[in-house]
C-alpha cells in the first residue's frame, strides 16, 4: 500500500504520516531527505526528531531515495519518507545535473514493486503565484510532475490544510 500525502508548509501532513505510521502497527523505517545547511533547518530536523519514536529505524537519505526504498520495504513494514520536496530540492541543487532526472526515474520505477506500506510526504507547493527565477519555477514544476506520477502509482493520496486530512484517492481509513 503506498500512500501519498501532501499539504502546505505546516499544515499537519508529516503529524499525520507518523500517526498512520504508528497505527500501522508494523516495524517502522523513517528515511529522512533533509540535509542541515543553516540552523535554521536544523532547528527543523531537530523539532522533527524529537516527535519520533525511539523504536523507528531512522534513515538519512538525501538522494537515492529509490535504493533506500528497495532496501527498506518488505511486508510487515511500514517505510515513511519525509519528504519529497526537500528530496527533490537536493537533487536540482546537485552538481550532476543528470542525477535528477535518473534519481527520479528510479523511484517511479520502483514504486510498483514496493512490499509493505509506503507513506510519502510531500508540499503541495503549486496552489500559489508562479515564482520568480528560473530555479524556483523549475522547482515548482518539477515538484508538480513528481506529484501527478507518484499519485498515478499510489493507491491512496491524501491532502492536509489546517490538520485536516481530505480523500483525492482512495480512503483515510
Amino acid at each position: 500500500m503506498r500512500t501519498l500525502i501532501l499539504g502546505g508548509a505546516r499544515s499537519g501532513k508529516s503529524a499525520l504520516a507518523e500517526r498512520m505510521a504508528m497505527a500501522s502497527g508494523h516495524d517502522v523505517v523513517y528515511i529522512a531527505t533533509a540535509q542541515a545547511h543553516d540552523d535554521e533547518m536544523a532547528a527543523r530536523i531537530a523539532h522533527h526528531r524529537s516527535r519520533r519514536p525511539g523504536q523507528w529505524h531512522i534513515v538519512e537519505e538525501p538522494l537515492a531515495l529509490a535504493s533506500a526504498l528497495k532496501m527498506h520495504a518488505r511486508p510487515g513494514r511500514c517505510v515513511l519518507v519525509d519528504c519529497l520536496t526537500l528530496w527533490l530540492s537536493n537533487l536540482l541543487g546537485h552538481e550532476d545535473r543528470l542525477r535528477f532526472e535518473s534519481e527520479r526515474n528510479a523511484l517511479l520505477d520502483v514504486l510498483p514493486s514496493l512490499t509493505g506500506q509506503v507513506l510519502f510526504v510531500s508540499n503541495e507547493v503549486g496552489l500559489g503565484v508562479v515564482p520568480l527565477g528560473e530555479l524556483a519555477r523549475r522547482f515548482v514544476d518539477e515538484a508538480g510532475r513528481l506529484h501527478q506520477a507518484l499519485a498515478g502509482k499510489c493507491e491512496t493520496v491524501l491532502f492536509v490544510a489546517a490538520g485536516l486530512p481530505l480523500a483525492l484517492k482512495g480512503s483515510l481509513a
